[in-house]
């Protein structure tokens, strides 16, 4: 049986915003709405001002928002890097 948890690492140039095991994390692409879960397929993606909302164990939620956000799902890990538009990343259609 999969675990029902998987760890999350949202990173800034700077600092570590948040570390530690979560259940879900939900958010919106280009695409649309998605949802990350445990053991999630390899998976990448560019947020841009939508809210990334983390539901940590036992059920408690998070939200955080960034301008420009890319999501890694790789192997049961999921890393969120931010902070890239005041490092002068500007992404385009």
């Amino acid at each position: 049986m999969p675990s029902p948890t998987f760890h999350l690492r949202i990173l800034s140039p700077r600092e570590t915003i948040f570390e530690g095991d979560v259940e879900t994390v939900s958010s919106k692409n280009r695409l649309g709405l998605f949802d990350i879960l445990p053991t999630h397929s390899n998976f990448i993606t560019v947020i841009e001002n939508e809210p990334i909302v983390v539901k940590k164990e036992g059920g408690q939620k998070a939200t955080f928002n960034f301008p420009i956000a890319i999501i890694h799902t790789r192997e049961n890990e999921v890393m969120v890097y931010t902070g890239l538009a005041s490092q002068g990343l500007t992404l385009r259609s």
